[in-house]
């Protein structure tokens, strides 16, 4: 569903990926984990067309989208949640899900994300601003799901979120997979989140993969030992 081959980016002459290859396969979720600093946002971001690759390609289900603009990348199939969230914090809820809906033929919110995200049924006519963290997270989720993406990638979900909430994310991109033939690429620095919800790992350092493991082969300790400072 995803496929990215010899991926490099660079900030003028210091080149920030090198050559970073990998796959996201149908109905699978993939974790890139790493420290701060190491290409994670610099790859999702190069991903979603906000950085210019210097070389290498990207597709979606067989379509070439390595030099396509941002909106081009998610009619082709692309949902970004970036880190940070960035919801529109003076739209309700409601308001915000349903700039999602920009491409979509019916302008009404699909029952399965307030399914997926009761809370956000509940707070519906809300200001997205007026959210907690955990909830605005639910909200960028919803919102890049009503594009009916092929790809959702997810920067940092977990990051500034209370553990309760974070339980709530990996169970509903769970059960986004059990919905919809979906492919999740999501970066991440907590390892027991990304136990819950990847089929594979991979650990990115200095711009370049250096680690890839089954979760089911997964030596945490070996993980950690990257994510440690």
């Amino acid at each position: 569903m995803l496929q990215v081959q010899n991926l490099s980016v660079a900030y003028g002459q210091s080149e920030a990926l090198h050559g970073v290859s990998f796959e996201g396969r149908v109905n699978e979720t993939v974790a890139i984990m790493g420290r701060n600093g190491m290409g994670k946002t610099t790859l999702f971001k190069s991903l979603m067309g906000i950085l210019p690759i210097k070389g290498g390609s990207i597709s979606v289900a067989g379509q070439d989208v390595s030099h396509d603009e941002s909106f081009r990348r998610v009619a082709k199939g692309i949902a970004y949640v970036p880190q940070g969230r960035m919801i529109f914090p003076t739209l309700s809820v409601e308001e915000n899900i349903q700039t999602g809906l920009e491409n979509a033929k019916e302008k009404v919110v699909p029952e399965e994300i307030y399914a997926l995200f009761p809370v956000l049924w509940d707070m519906r006519r809300r200001k997205g601003g007026n959210l907690s963290g955990g909830q605005q997270q639910q909200l960028a989720i919803a919102r890049a799901l009503a594009t009916d993406p092929k790809v959702l990638l997810l920067d940092e979900p977990t990051e500034g979120i209370q553990p309760s909430i974070i339980k709530d994310i990996a169970k509903a991109l769970n059960e986004i997979r059990k919905m919809r033939q979906i492919t999740i690429i999501v970066s991440e620095q907590v390892l027991s989140f990304a136990m819950d919800v990847a089929d594979r790992l991979f650990v990115i350092e200095g711009g370049r993969f250096v680690h890839e493991t089954a979760r089911v082969d997964t030596d945490q300790q070996h993980i950690k030992s990257y994510l440690s400072v």
